[in-house]
């Protein structure tokens, strides 16, 4: 058998060849909900948890992947031996390529290791995977002829639409033969060369999953509206339930929260530019640096959750990031997104829409500012700028001043974010 890359979208495909004479039955296993989009194209193995020689039994877990945003334990649906490792640690595959050969008998090790070889000698994949960049071809459209259906330098180049090089016999005509030569039509420019003693650093997984994130949120139309916020408020009351565990990103999650029920056009969603809907729930993904990336965890029913439930389970999501154990449903169920950098000093920054969303709030430092009031008169308060980033196809601008009107009030009158 020959176990083929597990997933697609983060949820598992695992791919089975039934080596039966005359080897001809094909099993696959597949675990995706209906309606997850198909977003992975390749991914990387962190580390196989079980070597060459192990006798493996359904639902152990042999290899660990990583996605796009967690490491995933990759589990076996047969029993067999596990002959051969053909993608090793820290190497990268296409989706549906073999990664390992699984031999259901001693009787098959050979064979199976034979396989192995055959597709080790092939070409590598990380040669073809930067020769797909280097060209801007997507490497999931990529039809693979190596063995196994790995993708070779010459599946790409042939992608791109670069003919084989040809024979040197072949490329040099006789002078009789020899046709007029035409001038060389100009030359793409090509890239910067790099300054010498420069480092070139592949994106990880993730980083290149938020890359593509971000390029496909300049296609949105949007627009920014900045709101300052007195929160002297929020910040005593921050001061009373932290001894219980409560963080401020709870409690702005919360008021961010109780304003989009109030104003539900702020949490709808437009993806294909045709209509948009009002999303059912109200789930605040807020976003989280960690080693490596950027992942945005998903409270979700925000609204409904009480203060101490919502600190707790953004206790556990904040835990489940760090180590790279979320689920899907945990970072891509978010219908508007909050961002603090607060916390570092930041007074205003502003936040790139995610894809899907309809806005995303960027949060700064609470600071001392000099007011007046109508009688003239002087006073320091901590005033925050809020800065939300909304896509204008279906937020208009009425309708984002009016929920940030809705999220001052609740952030400067904090009694309902206890109830």
């Amino acid at each position: 058998m020959a176990v083929s890359f597990p997933f697609q979208d983060h949820h598992f495909v695992l791919l089975l060849r039934l080596h039966v004479p005359p080897m001809a039955a094909l099993h696959i296993l597949r675990r995706i909900p209906p309606q997850a989009p198909s977003t992975m194209t390749e991914g990387k193995i962190v580390s196989w948890i079980k070597s060459e020689g192990d006798v493996l039994s359904k639902g152990e877990s042999v290899v660990v992947v990583e996605s796009d945003k967690a490491d995933m334990d990759v589990e076996t649906f047969y029993d067999g031996i596990l002959a051969a490792i053909v993608v090793g640690e820290g190497e990268t595959a296409p989706v549906g390529a073999a990664i390992g050969i699984l031999a259901e008998t001693e009787a098959e090790l050979e064979e199976a290791k034979t396989k192995a070889k055959a597709a080790d000698s092939g070409s590598s994949k990380p040669e073809a995977s930067a020769l797909a960049k280097q060209h801007k071809v997507d490497i999931a459209s990529v039809v693979g002829t190596g063995p196994f259906g790995r993708i070779t330098p010459a599946d790409v180049e042939a992608a791109a639409g670069i003919q084989p090089k040809k024979t040197a016999a072949a490329a040099v005509p006789t002078p009789a033969a020899a046709a007029p030569s035409k001038p060389a039509p100009p030359s793409a420019p090509s890239a910067l060369p790099l300054l010498p003693g420069s480092t070139v650093v592949p994106f990880t997984t993730m980083q290149a999953a938020v890359a593509k994130n971000m390029v496909e949120s300049l296609s949105v139309p949007t627009f920014r509206v900045g709101y300052p916020v007195n929160s002297d408020a929020i910040d005593a009351l921050y001061e009373k339930v932290k001894p219980k565990g409560v963080t401020m990103t709870a409690l702005l999650a919360k008021a961010v929260a109780l304003a989009l029920a109030q104003h539900p056009v702020v949490n709808a969603s437009c993806k294909d530019g045709k209509s948009f809907y009002y999303n059912s729930s109200i789930n605040i993904a807020v976003a989280v640096a960690i080693d490596g990336g950027l992942i945005t965890p998903v409270l979700q029913d925000a609204d409904k959750l009480d203060l101490y439930l919502l600190s707790q389970k953004w206790k556990e999501l904040v835990e489940k990031a760090r180590s790279k154990q979320l689920q899907p449903h945990e970072y891509n169920s978010g219908t508007f997104t909050l961002s603090n950098l607060g916390m570092f000093g930041v007074d205003r920054f502003d936040a790139i829409l995610p894809p899907g969303q309809g806005a995303i709030m960027a949060v700064g430092a609470s600071k001392p500012t000099v007011v007046a009031d109508a009688d003239g008169f002087f006073s320091v308060k901590s005033k925050m700028l809020v800065n939300v980033t909304a896509d204008h196809r279906i937020v208009y601008g009425a309708d984002l001043a009016a929920f940030l009107k809705t999220f001052a009030k609740i952030v400067e009158n904090p009694e309902s974010l206890t109830l």
